[in-house]
């Protein structure tokens, strides 16, 4: 087959929806057997499961009963499809538009405590939540907010913005001077680096409130 009319070169150029499903199943087994090549062994295969649902549907060892479909080929076009599956069970991630996406996302994490505890949310471009994570614990009315951890940890996850949620034990939605404080530092501090600080939210058992107004 001339290289420019092989599935892998078609594809780059033309995007998946230029190939076939034999083609681009052929991609995924990667070459044939002897005397026959990939694509005519993918035919092969989708003929023996029935159709495409069936072959999504069938175990290796299936796979496998057809001459040419060893275990490292079956391996793939099973692990293909389960991946598929997981991508569609998987539910849609949180995006943070404002401050009261913020609070929702990072409420579980912070609320029914008797000590104070800081939360990084942190975002891709678009806003969609990639990561929410701990970052420190303190007492009942205090807890360190180390700004080098915090900005490392959004660097090292691939995040473009983030959000800071803590709570408050007592109920009190009134930021403390050392919340005032930290806000201020962590803005200079990502927009140093590139990053933007989306907002900081005091969140309570009952309600939320932003650090600055």
């Amino acid at each position: 087959m001339p290289p420019n009319d092989q599935p892998r070169e078609r594809l780059l150029s033309g995007g998946a929806t230029a190939l076939a499903d034999r083609e681009l199943l052929a991609l995924l087994i990667g070459s044939g057997s002897r005397g026959t090549n990939a694509v005519e062994l993918a035919s092969h295969l989708i003929a023996h499961c029935g159709d495409l649902r069936g072959l999504a549907r069938s175990d290796a060892h299936r796979l496998m009963s057809v001459p040419g479909i060893g275990p490292a080929k079956a391996a793939r076009v099973v692990a293909a499809f389960h991946l598929v599956r997981q991508a569609q069970s998987e539910p849609e991630r949180r995006r943070i538009t404002c401050s009261g996406d913020l609070a929702t996302v990072a409420s579980p994490l912070l609320r029914g405590l008797s000590h104070e505890r800081l939360i990084v949310v942190v975002c891709d471009p678009s806003g969609a939540v990639t990561r929410k994570t701990i970052v420190s614990e303190g007492g009942s009315d205090h807890t360190p907010a180390p700004v080098r951890e915090i900005i490392t940890t959004v660097l090292t996850s691939g995040g473009s913005s983030f959000g800071l949620a803590h709570n408050h034990p007592s109920g009190s939605l009134d930021p403390s001077p050392a919340d005032l404080e930290v806000t201020a530092r962590l803005s200079e501090a990502a927009e140093t680096v590139g990053l933007r600080l989306l907002d900081h939210v005091i969140v309570t058992d009952t309600a939320w409130r932003r650090i600055t107004s």
